[in-house]
């Protein structure tokens, strides 16, 4: 695992930058608004290790929870 730390270091940094960059497309609309965002991220490694061959794998999955709120004085 200790070998594979930078990549999952790296996988979790790019999540959280396309959760903001795409938060920050998502305009108001009609006085509703986006107030929060919650993005669990999922990260399975698996590794099998042979005499000659070694096989790797990893899978991520993206979890994304948006609070859409009324603003206040929207009509």
């Amino acid at each position: 695992m200790d070998d594979r730390a930078g990549e999952v270091q790296e996988a979790i940094v790019q999540a959280s930058a396309i959760a903001q960059d795409s938060l920050a497309q998502v305009a108001e609309r009609q006085g509703w608004a986006v107030t929060s965002m919650q993005v669990v991220f999922g990260l399975t490694l698996g590794a099998e290790a042979g005499v000659i061959l070694s096989k790797a794998s990893a899978e991520a999955s993206f979890e994304v929870t948006l609070t859409v709120e009324r603003s206040a004085g929207a009509p």
